[in-house]
């Protein structure tokens, strides 16, 4: 089958299209043939070997993974005799990054704890767009952030895929939403329901008397004081992504402001889990939520795809056709 590989750490340009050997399912795997997948930002730290610290769980020298590719959605091809859920011909979605990775290849041994049935109203690009940034989304606005009905939540970095997941769930959960993104991308939230949008190459928002009781940082780059600022008395501010400098903020004296005062900082770190992966599937036959995808490219053009995904200016997802 062809895959995508790549043997050390390093740029796009590394990685190449290539033959490798067709998995064969264990007992308690499915045999999917791939449709779909899509890039986050796991991807760029799984080929880049940064920060430094992700090399403990990927390797330390090399890639542990030569195959990346984490959001997949696909068609059953096999079961193992242990399997029970899913059946040939189904068709599904899950996050591999749980499991060895390995969705940019034509085919992939999966456990089927990692997969939910594909909504079945969705293209198979729309389905591998979901569930990475979906269950962060919804894990650090349910599970970190406690957001309850008719708070106020500010999304920063709200254009981007887990920031266009967190606007529409934040709308489910009966929150009043602001989303922070640049002038190019107003329109792109003010369609997908935010409530407020906030142009941040105008304003500042951590200069404002607007304050909130969650602000989820997709990508972020103030310093933990200004989110402080932001937040209502007994306000939370959860870290998911932005610099690397706001992470070790975050990690290091998060914990300190958040046992010295009301207000509460903290660090997301997504756990892919069947159960939200089903809430997710439920909400996207709903219409409830709906990916916004930017661009896609085929599995031959997989170093274009990172490059583009590696500026951080996409609006929604990117998408790869295997």
């Amino acid at each position: 089958m062809k895959a995508v590989v790549s043997y050390k750490y390093g740029s796009p340009d590394i990685l190449e299209l290539k033959e490798v050997e067709k998995p064969v399912p264990l007992d308690n795997q499915v045999l999917i043939k791939i449709h779909a997948s899509s890039l986050n930002f796991g991807n760029l730290v799984l080929l880049k070997g940064q920060p430094f610290l992700a090399r403990f769980a990927f390797g330390l020298i090399k890639p542990k993974y030569s195959i990346p590719g984490g959001d997949i959605a696909g068609q059953i091809e096999e079961v193992g005799k242990d399997v029970k859920q899913f059946h040939p011909v189904d068709e599904v979605f899950g996050d591999l990054s749980i499991c060895g990775w390995g969705g940019l290849a034509e085919y992939a041994a999966v456990p089927e704890h990692a997969l939910a049935l594909k909504p079945h109203n969705v293209s198979f690009g729309e389905a591998a767009a979901s569930p990475m940034a979906g269950v962060t989304a919804l894990q650090g606005l349910r599970d970190k952030g406690k957001l309850k009905t008719g708070q106020k939540v500010l999304i920063h970095g709200a254009s981007g895929g887990v920031g266009t997941f967190a606007v529409q769930l934040a709308k489910t959960m009966g929150a009043e939403v602001t989303g922070v993104c640049s002038t190019r991308n107003i329109e792109i939230l003010k369609a997908i329901g935010a409530d407020h949008v906030i142009d941040y190459t105008r304003d500042d928002f951590t200069q404002k008397k607007e304050h909130y009781d969650l602000i989820l940082g997709v990508n972020g780059f103030h310093p933990l004081s200004a989110y402080k600022r932001a937040l209502k008395p007994n306000g939370r501010f959860v870290h998911v992504g932005g610099s690397e400098a706001q992470l070790f903020q975050t990690l290091i004296f998060g914990p300190f402001i958040s046992m010295t005062g009301k207000k509460e900082m903290s660090n997301l770190l997504q756990r892919a889990n069947q159960k939200d992966l089903i809430y997710l599937k439920e909400l996207l036959e709903d219409e409830k939520i709906k990916p916004v995808i930017d661009r896609r490219y085929k599995i031959s053009e997989v170093q274009e795809a990172f490059k583009y995904f590696a500026e951080g200016h996409a609006q929604g997802k990117v998408i790869i056709t295997i």
